[in-house]
């Protein structure tokens, strides 16, 4: 049994006791949180698209952790002016767990 979810503007497939990092969601960690906004669901046998969500369709998840993941360095040059920049950036993310998919 899986799903397709959408959250932080991308698609992620899941299934149960699946542990994946999203990107930054509102809660605390060990709390409990419900995706609606199902594209997909598949129960081994059938499967249903939404149109463009699934109705009464929900995944239930609990937070593992907040936190940020590693530095990307951007730098920016340009040959013979003398023109260097160099920035960091480090993106927050969530990490779910995610506990039952129901229809």
């Amino acid at each position: 049994m899986y799903a397709v979810i959408r959250t932080g503007g991308k698609q992620y497939k899941v299934h149960e006791e699946q542990i994946l990092k999203v990107e930054k969601l509102e809660g605390t960690e060990g709390s409990q949180i419900e995706f609606d906004d199902i594209l997909m669901y598949s129960d081994g046998e059938a499967i249903t698209l939404g149109n463009p969500k699934v109705e009464n369709a929900s995944v239930k998840a609990h937070i593992l952790e907040q936190g940020k993941g590693k530095k990307q360095l951007v730098f920016k040059y340009k040959r013979r002016k003398g023109y260097r920049k160099m920035k960091g950036h480090r993106q927050h993310y969530t990490e779910i767990k995610i506990e039952s998919i129901a229809v």
